[in-house]
Formats: structure tokens, C-alpha cells, sequence
């Protein structure tokens, strides 16, 4: 069950800085009854649900290091010229990951210029 338990962190810490449930839905392409029981660690992401909840993650933790944790949700949700005006929450669950992290490397590279 330990699987199980890393995971339902995972998604009430992303959920804890204010990204819905919604929101990790689409990312995933679960459903948000799915994406909730996650957080309560009665199932457990497989396939491409967890390979697309792990980029969402990464991608989070990455940002938390650029801005503060509260612009994330918001961040994600915006329209970004760099990926055709989509939001990277869009991006991510068209598979978009590599174009996303790239956009996130960028922000990275300048908070440290």
C-alpha cells in the first residue's frame, strides 16, 4: 500500500497550492472522482494516468524553486504564446510535456541571471 500512499501525497500536495482536482483531471485524463480517490490513497494512477501525474509533479516542484507556490495554478492555467496560446495545463494533457519543461528551463535559466 506504500505505492498506493506516495502517490495520494503526491496529488494533495499538488492540490495543497491550490491546483483543482480538475485541473490534475485534465492533466491526466482521469476522471475527477478517480484523481480524488488518489488523494485518499483507495487507488493508485497506472499507465499513462501516472506517467502524466508525474510530469505534473515534476513540473511543480520545478516551478516552486522560480515563483511563489501560490502563482503555480495560475501560472499553469494562463495562456502562453510559446505553446500556440494554449495553457500548459492544455499542453500537458495533449502529451506536451518536453514543450512545457522546456518553457519552465527558460525560467529557471533567467531567476538565475
Amino acid at each position: 500500500m506504500s505505492g498506493t500512499t506516495a502517490y495520494a501525497d503526491e496529488v494533495r500536495r499538488v492540490r495543497a497550492i491550490g491546483v483543482e482536482t480538475g485541473d490534475i483531471a485534465q492533466v491526466t485524463g482521469a476522471e475527477k472522482g478517480t484523481v480524488t480517490a488518489w488523494a485518499r490513497a483507495d487507488r493508485r494512477p497506472a499507465g499513462e494516468y501516472r506517467k502524466r501525474l508525474l510530469e505534473l509533479v515534476s513540473l511543480i516542484e520545478r516551478l516552486s524553486r522560480v515563483m511563489d507556490q501560490g502563482y503555480i495554478p495560475l501560472w499553469l492555467n494562463k495562456p502562453v504564446p510559446a505553446l500556440d496560446d494554449k495553457r500548459p495545463i492544455e499542453a500537458l494533457a495533449e502529451g506536451r510535456y518536453r514543450e512545457v519543461s522546456r518553457l519552465v528551463s527558460e525560467l529557471e535559466n533567467d531567476s538565475f541571471s
